[in-house]
């Protein structure tokens, strides 16, 4: 199994990350990666003003296991800033979780206003990428 640290000495501007809120949100979001269902996701800008790591094109990521161990590494292939109202349903099913951009906004709104607070107008960081490595 392969680490961070090894990761990093191959990798050192690598930055890790864990998809979801909770340790099963989270294997259920790189089950979908894995199956080629999630090639997007999405954060509020406020998370990455307050130090949480931008996006940036061509840049390659380690998404984690909620235990902290390496996952998969993906590459961003494309990163757009939009209000939570301006999603539409090209992006909200390219992150792999919902069948409809209804779905996608209702269970986005829940995640929000767990994780700081939820708005129509609130600014998102939205980003495509690619899988690059399965460390399973």
């Amino acid at each position: 199994m392969v680490t961070m640290k090894e990761l990093k000495a191959r990798h050192p501007d690598l930055e890790s990350f864990r998809f979801g809120d909770g340790p099963e949100m989270c294997a259920e979001l790189i089950a979908l990666v894995r199956s080629g269902a999630k090639r997007a996701t999405c954060g509020a800008l406020r998370d990455f003003e307050a130090g949480e790591p931008m996006p940036k094109v061509g840049r390659r990521d380690v998404a984690l296991n909620w235990d902290g161990s390496p996952a998969l590494m993906i590459e961003t292939v494309e990163v757009t800033q939009r209000r939570f109202c301006d999603v539409n349903a090209d992006f909200a099913l390219a992150e792999g979780e919902n069948e409809t951009l209804e779905g996608w906004q209702a269970d986005h709104r829940r995640y929000f206003e767990r994780n700081g607070g939820w708005a129509p107008e609130m600014m998102l960081v939205c980003e495509r990428f690619r899988l690059v490595e399965d460390f399973a």
